[in-house]
């Protein structure tokens, strides 16, 4: 598999993304080595690199989507779905695909305080 790399997402790909998934819950994201994380009421459901959407794979998602590609989002990852641009214009559907990629992921483990050296 050949990856190209760019430096980092625009931030203006990753606010129309969050903006567009505004309707499926509470969701943020967070910038990561000039990529994002997004967050879907407090758990990762979705990576954007390098200008691309990535949703976490779950068995909903992949029957709610049609069987989207799996492809890892940066060298070394597990893959997930990578979704089309044109995709990202329906609103409605990209916040349904969230919602049950969100209802699917466990919560995650909260983490243990750092002690004091």
């Amino acid at each position: 598999m050949t990856y190209t790399v760019q430096v980092s997402t625009q931030q203006s790909i990753a606010e129309y993304v969050l903006q567009q998934l505004s309707d499926a819950g509470s969701v943020r994201l967070r910038k990561m080595f000039g990529e994002y994380a997004v967050y879907c009421n407090g758990k990762v459901v979705a990576l954007i690199c390098d200008d691309r959407l990535f949703v976490k794979l779950t068995a909903g998602g992949k029957d709610f989507a049609g069987n989207p590609e799996e492809v890892p989002p940066y060298p070394g990852s597990k893959p997930y779905f990578l979704i089309d641009e044109d995709r990202w214009e329906d609103r409605t559907w990209l916040s349904e695909l969230i919602r049950i990629t969100e209802k699917e992921l466990p919560i995650p483990k909260a983490k243990k305080p750092q002690r004091k050296k």
